[in-house]
């Protein structure tokens, strides 16, 4: 996964709006929310976004 930096600073869960951190071994964003959980797939170093498309870590 190649994110830059600066833009893994301004991503945020759009469920919770939490800051996500980048699990590199997964392809996927994860939550750092408290309540939240989900992990978000990254393909073609392209964040997908979307709540539908995120699965439940928990």
């Amino acid at each position: 996964m190649n994110l830059a930096p600066t833009l893994l600073d301004i991503l945020a869960c759009p469920a919770c709006h939490a800051p996500l951190r980048a699990d590199d071994a997964a392809d996927e964003l994860v939550c750092t929310g408290d309540d939240c959980g989900l992990a978000y797939p990254v393909r073609d170093d392209i964040p997908v976004l979307l709540v539908d498309e995120a699965r439940s870590t928990r």
